[in-house]
C-alpha cells in the first residue's frame, strides 16, 4: 500500500499553569510544570530505552497497597517477546446503553468477555498493564459517573481507585475520571479527569485535564492544566505513555469558543508537566487515543472530518515524536470511519477500529506499514472498537470430556 508522507509542521507551543483543586485528595505535591520553557524535544532525549515491567502488577492489583505496587515495580524482568491479546470494548445490548471490555487473540479466533458491568453501564478504554497480567478501564453508570478500575487479565480482582473527590468539595461538581493509561514501569496511570458546570447549549464542561494516580489509588497528582485559565474551552483525553515512560501524547478537542473552535490536535506533555507542545496541526483533526511504537520512533493517530461526530471520512496515520513525517497508512478519501489504533509490542502490526458508513465498527489489524488489513472480529452490531495491544497470552481452556 503506498503512504503518503505531508510536509512538516512546526509543533505549537504552550505553558502549563500550576493551580490545584481544592477538593483533590493529593497525597503529594503537584507537577505544576512551572517556569519550564517549552518548545521541540529532539528525538535523540525520547528514544525508546529498555522498559521495566512488573511481573507482579497482577498480584499488586488484587493486593491493593501501595507497597505491593512499588514491590512489584522494583523487581523487573525481561519483557515477553511474543505479541498478546488484544483488548477492546464491546456493547452488549442493541441500545448500546452497556458495554464491556473483551480480548481476542491477534488471529481472531478466541474471544473473551473479562468485565461484568451492571445494566446501561458502559466499561471502555481498556488499557493493558506493561507486562499483560492486568487492565485499567473505566466505568460510567446510568447514575453514576466514570470511575477508573483495574481487572486481572482473565476479569479477575475487579476494583475501582478513587474517587478521587472529597464530598461536597466545589471541584467535584459532576467530576468524571476516565481514559486511563498504563505507565511503561507499572507504576502509575495516567487518566482524564474533567468536572464543573456544564454549558447548557454545548454540553462542554468547566474543566478538563490529565492526572496521574498510583495502581492502588493513591498518589494522585495534576498533569496539565490547558483549560485552568478558560473554562468550557475544550476536553483534554486519551493519553498514552512513551516506552521510555518520559513523555504522554494525548488528545485535545476544543469547544465550539475554544481556540480554534471546534478544533481537534494531538499534544505531547514530559512526565513531569512540562514541556507541553501541540504535535499535529489543526487542520490535519488527530484525535482518538494514539499510541506509541515499541522504540519510540513513531506515533500513530486517527483523523476525523469536520461536522458531526462518527462521519466517514479522516484516515490512520504515523508522525515522529518531533512532529515530522506525518504519513497516511490508509486510503484516501475514505468511506469508512476509523477510531482508535495501537502498535502490537513488537512494533511490526497495528490494530485498529473501522465502522461502514452508517455500521457498527469492528477490529482490524494491519502491519506498520499500512498494508495486509485483517479483520479479527464478525460483524455482529457489537461496535467492538478502542483496541489495546498487550503481551497477555490466552488462557488456557478446558478440555471437553469425550
Amino acid at each position: 500500500m503506498t503512504r503518503t508522507r505531508l510536509s512538516r509542521t512546526t509543533p505549537a507551543t504552550a505553558r502549563t499553569r500550576p493551580r490545584a483543586g481544592a477538593g483533590l485528595l493529593l497525597a503529594g505535591a503537584l507537577l505544576t510544570g512551572c517556569g519550564a520553557q517549552p518548545g521541540e524535544i529532539p528525538l535523540s532525549e525520547i528514544r525508546a530505552e529498555s522498559p521495566s515491567p512488573t511481573p507482579t502488577v497482577e498480584a499488586a492489583v488484587a493486593d491493593g497497597s501501595a507497597a505491593a505496587v512499588d514491590a512489584a515495580a522494583a523487581t523487573p524482568t525481561a519483557p515477553p517477546a511474543r505479541n498478546g491479546l488484544i483488548a477492546g470494548r464491546a456493547f452488549l445490548d442493541q441500545d448500546r446503553l452497556t458495554s464491556a471490555i473483551f480480548a481476542v487473540t491477534a488471529d481472531g479466533r478466541t474471544r473473551q468477555q473479562l468485565t461484568q458491568p451492571g445494566d446501561r453501564t458502559r466499561d471502555d478504554h481498556p488499557t493493558w498493564s506493561p507486562d499483560g497480567t492486568a487492565l485499567a478501564f473505566d466505568r460510567t453508570g446510568a447514575d453514576s459517573p466514570g470511575r477508573i478500575w483495574t481487572t486481572s487479565s482473565d476479569g479477575s480482582n475487579a476494583r475501582q481507585l478513587g474517587p478521587l473527590c472529597e464530598a461536597g468539595a466545589p471541584d467535584c461538581v459532576n467530576e468524571t475520571e476516565t481514559a486511563p493509561a498504563w505507565s511503561p514501569d507499572g507504576r502509575t496511570i495516567a487518566f482524564t479527569r474533567s468536572w464543573g458546570r456544564s454549558d447548557p447549549d454545548s454540553e462542554q464542561i468547566q474543566y478538563s485535564d490529565l492526572f496521574v494516580i498510583a495502581p492502588d489509588g493513591t498518589s494522585a497528582q495534576r498533569l496539565t492544566f490547558l483549560t485552568n485559565d478558560t473554562p468550557y474551552s475544550g476536553a483534554v483525553t486519551d493519553p498514552s505513555w512513551s516506552p521510555d515512560g518520559k513523555q504522554l501524547v494525548f488528545s485535545y478537542r476544543t469547544s465550539a469558543t475554544g481556540q480554534p473552535a471546534n478544533g481537534r490536535s494531538l499534544y505531547i506533555v514530559n512526565a513531569d508537566g512540562t514541556g507541553l507542545r501541540r504535535l499535529t496541526p489543526w487542520e490535519l483533526r488527530a484525535g482518538e487515543r494514539a499510541d506509541w511504537s515499541p522504540d519510540g520512533s513513531r506515533i500513530v493517530f486517527t483523523t476525523y472530518p469536520a461536522g458531526p461526530d462518527n462521519a466517514p471520512g479522516g484516515g490512520i496515520y504515523t508522525v515522529h515524536p518531533d512532529g515530522s513525517a506525518v504519513e497516511a497508512l490508509t486510503p484516501g478519501p475514505s468511506d469508512v470511519t476509523y477510531g482508535a489504533a495501537s502498535f502490537s509490542p513488537d512494533g511490526t502490526a497495528i490494530a485498529f477500529d473501522q465502522a461502514p458508513a452508517g455500521g457498527a465498527s469492528e477490529l482490524y489489524t494491519m502491519r506498520a506499514d499500512g498494508s495486509t488489513v485483517t479483520r479479527l472480529t464478525d460483524p455482529q452490531g457489537r461496535g467492538e472498537s478502542r483496541p489495546s495491544w498487550g503481551t497477555a497470552q490466552p488462557q488456557p481452556q478446558p478440555q471437553s470430556q469425550g
